[in-house]
């Protein structure tokens, strides 16, 4: 049975991840400031220092996770907070990694397209330059990906993920909040692109990526290949509360995937 370590794992897209993996077989263990009852084996940890949290990482893959939501006003203080829930948990991983025999197999490091900024017109991927700014949230994907230079692995996998679309996810409960509220209009001009994802391409990326075999290594996108405007995104949100759900249509690894607006 092959095991896997998730910092974050209490969050929207690592209980997701988590049960995924346990339902495919996988011995999936949570690092957590908190332990509580649950499906999964928890381990405390306190996501700066190196602990006995550490012997959990042998033999097994490892997908970073930790870090704050980032729904906040870019203050100086809400800046430095996202930085330090992701690079410090990313830190001590890479610390109690050292103490390894052998190296971690497969290390998923999580990050965002935010780190691009705003690309206007532009396609981008992998090679694509990186923004000068702003701070919240391109400088904070910067450090929170050179965080993890160092780590005792074999292959490293940086995700920078898109917005996650499925009920219960922040962005999207967030955006269907703002709509039932009647503050749901575009933003500006209503042009500007969204790159989105569903859970279960990302669901798929990632067990993909961990496959002792995976071509994955290094940057990887974790998004659909058609993003949106601003304005059709909240004009489909805006059809949620009189319909079941409204979808927009993907195309990403080989598979027709809906992104759902459910009430």
């Amino acid at each position: 049975m092959a095991k896997v370590v998730i910092a974050g794992g209490t969050g929207a897209l690592g209980r997701r991840i988590s049960d995924d993996l346990a339902d495919r077989g996988y011995d999936v263990v949570v690092l957590t400031r908190s332990p509580k009852p649950g499906r999964h084996r928890q381990v405390q940890w306190d996501g700066v220092t190196v602990g006995d949290w550490a012997g959990e990482l042998d033999g097994a893959a490892v997908i970073n996770l930790a870090g704050e939501l980032v729904d906040r006003r870019p203050t100086p203080a809400n800046i430095a907070l996202l930085t330090s829930s992701r690079v410090d948990p990313t830190r001590a991983l890479v610390e109690a990694s050292k103490l390894l025999a052998n190296p971690v197999p497969v290390w998923i490091q999580a990050s965002t397209l935010a780190i691009y900024g705003d690309a206007g017109e532009s396609r981008l991927d992998e090679a694509s330059p990186l923004a000068d700014g702003p701070p919240q949230m391109t400088d904070v994907a910067k450090d929170w990906e050179a965080a993890v230079e160092g780590a005792n692995t074999s292959r490293v996998v940086i995700l920078r993920t898109s917005v996650v679309l499925e009920k219960g996810t922040p962005a999207l409960e967030r955006l269907l909040l703002l709509v039932r509220l009647g503050l749901g209009g575009r933003v500006a001009s209503g042009s500007q692109w969204t790159s989105w994802i569903h859970i279960d391409d990302w669901l798929s990326i990632v067990r993909w990526a961990l496959e002792p075999d995976s071509a994955a290594s290094g940057v990887v996108i974790a998004t659909a290949p058609d993003p949106v405007r601003n304005s059709e995104l909240i004009g489909r949100a805006a059809q949620a509360p009189s319909s079941p759900t409204c979808a927009a249509d993907a195309r990403i690894h080989g598979q027709n995937r809906r992104v759902p607006f459910a009430q």
